[in-house]
């Protein structure tokens, strides 16, 4: 698959189902304001993706109009818990850095799966995605957008209960037309 048509389609997933059920109500701004950078890595080890990660957080401390990266590596890490332990290492570049407070990496994955949760569980979906991405974020923005929304700390749970009404079968039919 071509990046272009990766591209495509994670910014419709994007705009179908995280901003259209409203699951991260800071999403449509950025997009609209065209201050999400999506990225597709061609990387196809995991030392390929954290060179491709390095590179990205050098540009992001360049371009202060860029809110949000989507690194899309759609190569590497295909296991959901290969991915989750790659995280781990993804703490470790940031603090090696000196990045800890200045970016934050949300995780997204075709077969996300939070802690004491079954694989089928409907809130799983907040976090699945087409591919797998680490979603780089300015701490200030997200500090900014906390300050906006006084209730930031319910969009977690008003989401679950949102994803649970829905159900999971309802939500994977959603997340697979954004193919």
């Amino acid at each position: 698959m071509q990046q272009h048509e990766i591209v495509r389609l994670v910014r419709r997933w994007l705009e179908k189902f995280v901003i259209e059920l409203n699951l991260c109500p800071f999403a449509k701004r950025e997009l609209i304001n065209d201050r999400v950078k999506f990225v597709v890595s061609d990387a196809s080890t995991e030392e390929q993706l954290l060179a491709d990660l390095q590179h990205e957080l050098s540009h992001f401390q360049e371009d202060g109009e860029i809110e949000t990266i989507l690194l899309i590596h759609p190569q590497v890490l295909q296991s959901f818990d290969d991915y989750n332990q790659f995280l781990d290492i993804v703490d470790a570049l940031l603090d090696a850095e000196g990045f800890l407070g200045v970016y934050q990496v949300a995780s997204f994955h075709p077969q996300y799966r939070f802690a004491k949760t079954e694989f089928g569980d409907a809130e799983n979906y907040s976090n699945r995605s087409p591919f797998p991405i680490l979603h780089l974020l300015r701490e200030s923005g997200v500090e900014r957008e906390i300050a906006r929304h006084q209730d930031t700390s319910l969009i977690p749970e008003r989401n679950i209960k949102l994803l649970r009404k829905m159900g999971s079968a309802k939500l994977q039919m959603l997340l697979q037309q954004t193919d």
